[in-house]
């Protein structure tokens, strides 16, 4: 079947949180939510439950956890128990509920920089210390886990790690040989992992998703898996993910520390996320040359025509992590320079960490001509910058 990724959509006026928020005139390329509608197997699921006309309390089928499961195996060669899954209705509720299963306030919490904001701020929630290990840049512009700082950072209060894997903003999918060296660590220190793969389906091309807790079972039975078709399929305002948690002990407090605060997924969820794994492996897998084309059209437009800029190109994710500090912009802030001279809104480098400083985070799940308007925007407006000085 063909898939028209090049169609552009008008989401203007249509309760979204990306196009309505900055106003007309600015295009909006910070958060993570594709400008592609879900897979057809997913909306036609979604209408037949829909046209059935009753929205009662629901649970969990064994249908979907049949389609999970095999997903995870055929995907990822990740042999997982239908026991094992804990839908939930976010994959932040879901380190979040962890973090408060697993540590007491004054405990540490490891994370790397720079982060996605809410996990850099999940300590803030428990009463924790954030223990902060590097992410540091080589001489190619590549991501590199910087092991001195990751085992310096660990202390007699650090009970857990928060792992991003792909990694967001920077793009990295961690490599078997890096996981191992981190969840060896992790288990010699006796910290729980908590790994957050909502971006796992998003590979570009030549890289490969392996889960952490794939790796052994020792470390399956020390890590805490939250994953989601929200990003793969754009299905964010569903809320609906799943904790895979196959040491039983774990999954009984998981559980636990929903305290009446953290609610189950709901019914149009469940319908959406079933369909999304057991029917839309085709979809995706067109999808993600079109995502790579689009990183490389990214890649290669910074390059050749944005002096000052530099950005190495994403291996997951649909995000690219641009380095802006070469510009020499009055208070090293790109985002308000594009958002005021590009009219594009960009992701703020800062919100991720001090790491962040001088960078803007891109979303490049789109349609080309709208990637292609972005980019000639951010140019021009470099242009006309260097012309004025």
């Amino acid at each position: 079947m063909e898939y028209d990724f090049d169609r552009v959509y008008d989401r203007t006026g249509t309760d979204s949180a990306k196009w309505n928020r900055h106003g007309p005139g600015i295009l909006p390329m910070p958060v993570a939510d594709m400008d592609f509608p879900s897979a057809p197997p997913i909306i036609n699921a979604l209408r037949a439950r829909v046209d059935h006309g009753f929205f009662g309390y629901g649970y969990a089928r064994e249908d979907f956890h049949q389609a999970f499961t095999a997903r995870l195996k055929r995907r990822m060669d990740w042999d997982v128990s239908n026991d094992a899954l804990i839908p939930i209705p976010g994959v932040i509720p879901g380190f979040n509920m962890a973090l408060r299963a697993f540590t007491q306030p004054g405990d540490g919490v490891l994370v790397q920089l720079p982060s996605y904001p809410p996990i850099l701020n999940a300590h803030k929630n428990h009463g924790l210390v954030r223990a902060d290990a590097l992410l540091v840049r080589n001489q190619d512009g590549r991501y590199e886990i910087d092991w001195e700082s990751f085992e310096a950072a660990i202390d007699e209060r650090t009970k857990t790690f928060i792992l991003c894997n792909p990694h967001n903003p920077v793009g990295r999918v961690f490599t078997r040989a890096e996981l191992e060296r981190m969840a060896s660590i992790c288990l010699q220190r006796g910290l729980l992992i908590i790994s957050d793969e909502i971006h796992c389906d998003l590979m570009m091309e030549g890289n490969r998703h392996i889960p952490i807790a794939s790796l052994s079972p020792e470390v399956e039975a020390r890590t805490i898996t939250l994953m989601a078709p929200s990003k793969t399929f754009n299905l964010a305002g569903l809320k609906a993910s799943v904790a895979v948690i196959p040491n039983e002990e774990l999954r009984q407090q998981f559980e636990a520390a929903r305290g009446g605060l953290v609610g189950a997924v709901n019914v149009l969820g469940y319908i959406a996320m079933t369909a999304a794994y057991a029917e839309c492996d085709p979809w995706l897998d067109a999808l993600l040359p079109y995502l790579t084309a689009n990183r490389d059209y990214v890649t290669s437009y910074v390059r050749e025509r944005m002096p000052g800029v530099s950005v190495y190109p994403s291996e997951g994710t649909y995000l690219g992590w641009l380095d802006c500090n070469g510009l020499g912009l009055p208070g090293n802030d790109p985002h308000e320079f594009f958002l005021e001279q590009a009219k594009v809104a960009l992701g703020h480098g800062p919100d991720f960490g001090e790491q962040g400083t001088g960078f803007v985070r891109l979303n490049y799940g789109c349609p080309r001509a709208i990637l292609e308007e972005g980019m000639n925007r951010l140019a021009r407006a470099i242009e006309q910058r260097n012309t004025a000085t």
